[in-house]
């Protein structure tokens, strides 16, 4: 017998910790819900940094969990927690970490991922599963809780907050001077490979200065991958047209850097979802993922998919022959894109009105 749904839930608790493009995704999930239940209690057990990103989000209430706690701080989250009982458990989070972090909470009935999308075991830690949706985007996969749920208005929204502080960190950095954004490095892990080139974002950055007479701005964390290979962009690049502040701005500071951008490039990482939730035209330069599950949602038609190729090119496949998601694990993947493709695309959305594009239900899109 299926666990029912509450028709009105009072109390709502979403679980996802990580990562910073994807709680932006979330968002509109929220914003649904928000909608169809106006007077619902959201509450979101968020990781440290992503909270910091979303930090004054309305209408929501967040319980932070530093995964570097481990066990310790789950326990203490469970005691903030224990006088707490919620009508729903939207299990978003396909870790086991955050599973056995979801059994110490009190809910009615817990909703997760579908079996073909659930990861490490997801689905014996929840109730009820979503509806399959094969070749989902990642925004699409969170709004299916809210359709699971019965949520009619599935409208995108997002309204990140941007306080003064943030505006005025940005504007230290910028002053007035119209600018491109790019945050060259993806995350640093192992066996990324998402990262482009010096050499092509140098040529991409001369070409938006002699063109248009737009400065960049660098962005990125402070680990030394991403401060050396902003050095080496420099380096290649005329003087005073890049303004570097990798590792020099709060995540905060970050969106309104973002919001004030004419356009953001990046590869497959949380900026690109930053922007796509501003309203921010992105140029996403993709070759190791696939935009079709990944790539900021609403700019997708102006990234540099070279995602096909690079699966031809190193795993000897078909796109179609792969698991939705899969990626290309190899070293020279992004070196597919050229600077000529980057440029080409630049040039796309410096054509398009200075206003984001359309916000569409994705059933509608």
């Amino acid at each position: 017998m299926k666990h029912p749904l509450p028709a009105r839930p009072e109390h709502i608790c979403i679980l996802r910790l990580s990562a910073l493009g994807d709680v932006c995704n979330l968002v509109p999930t929220v914003r649904a819900l928000q909608r169809q239940w106006p007077e619902a209690r959201i509450t979101w057990i968020i990781g440290k940094g992503e909270h910091s990103l979303l930090a004054g989000l309305s209408g929501v209430e967040f319980i932070v969990y530093d995964k570097a706690t481990g066990v310790a701080g789950m326990r203490a989250l469970w005691r903030e927690l224990a006088d707490t009982r919620f009508d729903v458990l939207l299990h978003m989070q396909q870790a086991l970490r955050a599973s056995v972090l979801s059994l110490g909470l009190k809910v009615d009935v817990r909703v997760g991922y579908d079996r073909a999308r659930a990861k490490d075991a997801q689905h014996w830690f929840t109730q009820r599963h979503l509806a399959p949706h094969p070749r989902a985007h990642v925004l699409e996969s969170f709004l299916d809780f809210a359709r699971l749920l019965g949520v009619e208005d599935l409208s995108l929204a997002w309204d990140l907050p941007v306080p003064e502080a943030a505006v005025e960190e940005a504007a230290d950095i910028t002053g007035e001077t119209p600018y491109v954004m790019i945050n060259p490095c993806s995350s640093v892990r192992l066996r990324n490979f998402r990262n482009w080139s010096a050499e092509g974002y140098a040529a991409v950055i001369e070409h938006a200065w002699r063109q248009y007479g737009l400065k960049t701005v660098l962005t990125g964390g402070g680990s030394t991958q991403e401060r050396q290979l902003g050095e080496r962009i420099q380096a290649l690049c005329p003087d005073d047209v890049v303004i570097d502040a990798i590792g020099q701005t709060s995540l905060k500071g970050l969106l309104a850097l973002i919001r004030s951008a004419r356009l953001v490039i990046a590869p497959d990482t949380g900026p690109v979802h930053m922007a796509n939730a501003l309203g921010t035209p992105v140029v996403g330069l993709y070759a190791t993922s696939n935009v079709d599950r990944t790539g900021p949602y609403l700019w997708r038609e102006f990234a540099v998919n070279r995602y096909a190729d690079a699966v031809r090119t190193f795993l000897h496949k078909e796109p179609t022959e792969l698991s939705w998601g899969q990626r290309v694990r190899h070293p020279d993947a992004m070196s597919l894109i050229r600077a000529e493709d980057v440029i080409d695309r630049l040039e796309a959305v410096l054509a398009q009105p200075e206003i984001p594009p359309d916000t569409e239900s994705p059933d509608e899109a």
